[in-house]
């Protein structure tokens, strides 16, 4: 019992190494990141010099293990990561998520020896960049449907499908595919594949001309005969559902840190205008409507966050974390979204214009709602848990 007690301690002091993290990562994202967020939301251009630069100084690998070339820091400095770019550009955020919680974290936690020594060491390193190909376009939430299969040919699967909604899509170097090498099994029967983007076969659709992260290159990734040697399927043959399920839970700290940054900057935003607005003789900040509306959103914030830390620390500690990510990204991710709004009605008309950061954050907000588990299943899970709590409380 006491060392399920002190495993469970959270801390609420950031050490040296985390407070430099979130120093260092907000000047970068401010010198770098900031104004050029509004030139990619308009032309869609993938922001590769921008991973480029995290790659110079080791945000690529924060998280992965150090014999790897990674940081070997943990949950919550990711989570860090995180909120601080999203704060400015939730685009270049996202980008960074994927590639580091989605693709890498997963080949460090499943991945022999060959693979990580064959892939770990270069994303680590920022000299490739990641993706995860889960969704189809008729299986987002319901990935055991999935129609992409997997059929085995000596010492190689022939993978065929398209994977839909892919977040780095066309610009990523690696893909972690899942596809299906029994369908009789269900979701017992999908396998976890690593796939190069030079491999023959892989294609891309057009880019999705998205309401928000517009430069994020989303778009399908397309499986036609790839030949894959079976040293690169992660895990197990058979384990796909699982690897896919557990590494849905972790990524959904970044999305919830995500979403987080955005109602951060939005609020900064507002906050920073109504300092500014003058109207009936005086600046806005002083009128009760708008104080209201920034409490609210400053106090909600603060408990967003401490959610996030939460599931990062029980993460770190080895202890069940699923309802806590999923808490966390349904609080933050309509959290987001709430900011938003709120700062695109204290900007007024301003809110509604590009002259502002108002309405691309209003914009990027909503897709947090929906990518990694969608809101309605972000709640499905909570509940599932907290039944789970019960009966195991009943029995004992």
């Amino acid at each position: 019992m006491k060392e399920l007690l002190e495993k469970q301690t959270l801390s609420f002091r950031f050490t040296e190494e985390q407070e430099m993290l979130r120093k260092t990562v907000r000047e970068i994202s401010e010198e770098n990141f900031k104004e050029k967020a509004r030139e990619i939301d308009k032309t869609h251009r993938f922001p590769r010099e921008n991973f480029e630069l995290l790659a110079k100084l080791g945000m690529t690998g924060l998280t992965l293990p150090e014999q790897y070339g990674g940081g070997g820091m943990d949950c919550i400095s990711y989570a860090i990561l995180i909120e601080e770019i999203a704060r400015v550009c939730a685009t270049t955020s996202v980008i960074i998520a994927v590639h580091l919680s989605l693709c890498s974290m997963p080949i460090a936690k499943f991945g022999s020896d060959f693979l990580k020594d064959k892939y770990l060491k270069k994303l680590a390193k920022g000299e490739i960049l990641g993706a995860y190909c889960l969704s189809e376009t008729g299986s987002g939430s319901d990935a055991a449907n999935m129609l992409t299969r997997a059929t085995e040919k000596g010492d190689f699967y022939i993978l065929n499908g398209t994977k839909a909604w892919i977040t780095n899509g066309s610009e990523a170097d690696l893909y972690i595919v899942f596809a299906q090498t029994n369908p009789e099994l269900k979701h017992k029967g999908i396998t976890a594949f690593l796939v190069e983007k030079n491999m023959s076969g892989v294609s891309f659709g057009k880019l999705e001309d998205k309401l928000g992260i517009r430069a994020s290159a989303t778009c399908q990734v397309r499986l036609d005969n790839v030949k894959v040697p079976k040293e690169n399927i992660l895990g197990n043959v058979g384990d796909g559902f699982k690897i896919a399920m557990m590494t849905l839970d972790r990524g959904r700290i970044g999305i919830a840190s995500q979403a987080i940054g955005i109602a951060q900057g939005s609020y900064d935003l507002a906050v920073s205008y109504a300092k500014e607005r003058d109207a009936f003789g005086q600046k806005i900040i002083n009128f009760q409507a708008i104080q209201f509306m920034l409490v609210e959103i400053a106090t909600e914030i603060e408990a967003g966050r401490l959610l996030i830390y939460q599931a990062a620390n029980r993460y770190d500690q080895g202890l069940d974390f699923t309802k806590h990510s999923a808490i966390a990204k349904l609080f933050c991710s309509e959290l987001a979204t709430k900011a938003a709004n709120k700062a695109v009605q204290i900007l007024g008309g301003y809110g509604y214009t590009t002259e502002y950061d108002a309405e691309r954050f209003y914009r990027d907000a909503k897709i947090t709602e929906i990518y990694e588990g969608t809101s309605e299943i972000q709640r499905i899970v909570i509940a599932k848990n907290i039944i789970k709590e019960l009966t195991e409380n009943i029995d004992k």
